[in-house]
This record gives structure tokens, sequence and C-alpha cells, in this order.
């Protein structure tokens, strides 16, 4: 028995678009929905009361990094992710596999989640998660049991498999969790796409075992299996099917693509999962990509880039991102957003937020990320509403075309 309920009330009349809830241990989340990234047990200058003012239902955290700080025991003892982290409500754990690939293939490389072809220089950040660059140099080995890799932090060398990442998650105690996985580089061959996709199948199985024998965390967590495959639609589906097939609480949509090729790969995954289980695109928080995801049928979301670009002094609007860095802000003094305020900044100006960014204040880091997590919270449970009331074409038309002109 599945330690939460998902329940559709309402599809879009046209695509793929649907809202529901998600019942868990811990509460309920409204879909489709957004969970800030709080990686190492806090979303990055914002604190858990915060969180709930700006609406957040739910926060995601990882599990390399809890695993080497402070160590899955300590958080076992405090009660759990949720008590540790004093957040009411439900959480959620990542399986580590975006932080191997920015151990292994991305790391010191222009590659992130998404890669732009006609424009290889600007492909993205430095790795996946910039947290895990350190001076200790690169070390993820993969193979078929398990990625052997070295902590950023000290050098130390550690080992994960499927089973030792269940077992941490198990101890991190979060409602929702993610079987391990491999997650590629978006620049990968199409034969190491469908090793690699292959060996995420293989763990999943084993995940997902170590977890149904676990009889007490399965009354109390739900285990989510992975699409892996790439850019490859013809992987995608293969892989879908595979995991739709095991038997998991929820389905988790991973791994990387061309931003050209995100939605062939993501609608030719979504074509074979089942309509009843809960559908998460890892990573993906970047507004016009998340009301796709949505329009083709996805329910969760997570994403650190609203609090990243926050803390280089960027925030969201409804008409783009706005770089308040930049000279042109110092005498403005309009609202962040007039047509989004968000409650805790809504008070601010460009103006004061831009100096305070220039000068290096850690004020404007956190009003930025505050505004920020606010917009996406905001824009997805709008997203929901317009569902709920068969508008939702024409909500994502709108935004699409202010925000990208």
């Amino acid at each position: 028995m599945s330690a939460l309920t998902f329940t559709i009330e309402q599809r879009s009349p046209r695509g793929g678009a649907r809202a529901g809830t998600l019942l868990t241990p811990h509460g309920v989340i409204h879909t489709p929905v957004f969970t800030p990234v709080g990686t190492k047990a806090n979303v990055k200058g914002i604190l858990p009361a915060q969180l709930k003012a700006l609406g957040a239902e739910a926060v995601l955290a990882n599990t390399y990094h809890l695993y080497l700080q402070p160590g899955e025991e300590v958080v076992q003892q405090a009660g759990g992710l949720a008590s540790f982290m004093n957040w009411q409500g439900p959480t959620i754990t990542d399986s580590g596999g975006f932080q191997v690939f920015s151990l292994g293939a991305a790391f010191g490389k222009t590659i992130s989640k998404f890669v732009r072809e006609e424009a290889p220089q600007e492909q993205g950040v430095s790795v996946y998660d910039e947290s895990v660059a350190s001076q200790h140099g690169q070390l993820a080995v993969i193979d078929d049991e398990g990625v052997s890799f070295t902590s950023h932090l000290d050098g130390s060398l550690h080992r994960f498999t499927p089973e030792r990442s269940i077992e941490i998650q198990h101890a991190l105690g979060a409602d929702i969790f993610f079987a391990f996985d491999e997650c590629t580089s978006p620049t990968e061959t199409y034969e190491y796409q469908r090793e690699a996709m292959e060996r995420t199948h293989r763990w999943a199985e084993r995940s997902l075992a170590t977890h149904r024998h676990n009889i007490d965390a399965n009354k109390k967590q739900a285990i989510f299996g992975i699409v892996q495959g790439g850019r490859y639609e013809d992987l995608r589906r293969e892989s879908a099917r595979e995991i739709a097939s095991l038997g998991f609480d929820g389905i988790g949509i991973g791994g990387s693509f061309s931003k050209e090729d995100m939605r062939g790969a993501l609608q030719a995954a979504v074509g074979e999962l089942p309509e009843e289980l809960p559908r998460h695109f890892l990573g993906i928080g970047e507004p016009g990509d998340i009301l796709e995801g949505i329009a083709s049928g996805m329910d969760m979301f997570d994403c650190v880039a609203a609090t990243r670009i926050g803390r280089h002094g960027s925030i969201y609007t409804k008409q783009g991102i706005l770089h308040l860095r930049n000279g042109q802000f110092t005498n403005d003094f309009s609202p962040l957003d007039p047509e989004t305020p968000i409650p805790g900044t809504e008070s601010f100006t460009r103006a004061y937020v831009s100096h305070l960014v220039r000068a290096g204040e850690m004020t404007g880091s956190v009003i930025c990320s505050l505004h920020n997590v606010g917009f996406i919270l905001r824009l997805v449970s709008g997203a929901r509403q317009a569902i709920l009331d068969g508008r939702f074409d024409d909500y994502r038309a709108d935004f699409v075309r202010n925000y990208y002109g």
C-alpha cells in the first residue's frame, strides 16, 4: 500500500494539463506544484515560515549533500527532514544522481541540464550544482553496481549504490523520495545514453526492492522511479514503459536534453506513463519550461534557479528577467514587479534592491530570492486555478506573450 494518494480533480479540455491533490503523511500537496529546493535542509536565504507565507506546500532536499553533512543519522535523530529544518509540511529528497553528474561528466565544463546546440559557448553554469565544485578535484566513477566519488568538502572517498541511496533516504524520512539513477550529460552519444538508461532501469529495480523490504518505511514514504534517455525520444518512450511497469508510487522525468528537444523528449515519455500516477519533472524551474511541463501533463517541479539568480541580483517579472545590478535601475523607484506583488518584498523598490546587490549586501540577495520563489509559486498556483477553470491554454499564452515578448 502506497504512503500517498493521488487524485486528479480536473483535466484541461485540450492537451495534457491536469490539476490534482497528493495526500502525504505530512499534508496535502495541490498539483501542479513547484517545490522550492532546500539542498542542505534549507532554502537559501528563506526561513521555513517565510516559505509558508509565500505559498509553498513542499520542499525538496538533496541526499548527496545531507549524507556528507551533517550525516543522515543526525537528521534521523532529529525526527526526520521536516522536523530537522522546522518545516511544517511534506518533504521530498532526490537520490543524489544529479550530483554524481556534477562530479563526473559535467565537472569543470560548461554543461548544465540544458544545452543549446546553436550557442555552445552559452550552455549554462559550470556544473548542475555549483556547490559540488571545489579544490578537491573530480572523481565520480560509475560501474554497474554503483558510483564511487570524492567528497567536495574534504576529498574523502565514498560509495553510493542503489541500496545505500535508499537506506540514506529512509533515514532522512521524506514523504517522497527517488530511486537512484544515472543522470547523463546532454552531449553524450546515443550509445552511452542507452547504456546509462539500462543501468538506471537495473538500479530502479534494486532501489524498489530495497524500499519494499522495509515495511516501516513503506507505510511512511513513497518512492518514485526516474525516466532517463537523454534527448532521444525512442529511449524516453522505452524508459517510461520500463519504469512504469515496476510498480513505483510515482514517476520522475530526469536527465538532460537539448533545450530545443525538451518538448519531444518529455511528450514521448509522458505518452507511456499511467494516468493515475503523479509525475515529477526534476530540476525544471524556468517559467516557460514549467508551463510547457504542465501542458504536457506533469504535476510536480523543483529547481534551484529562483534562489540562484536571486543571489546574483536578478528577479523574475511578468515582463521577463530583470538584472538589478545594471545601472538602469539606480533611480528606478517602481516596485520589483508591479503586476506580481510578493508578500515580504512588495514594498521594496528596484532602486533600493539594486543598491543592495551592487553594494554586496546580503539583504539584497534575500529580497530577490524571496521575490523569485514567490513569483514561481504564484505562477504555478495560477496555472492550477486556470486548469480548474478550464482556461489553462489562455493563461499560458498570456504569460508567454508578456514574459518573452
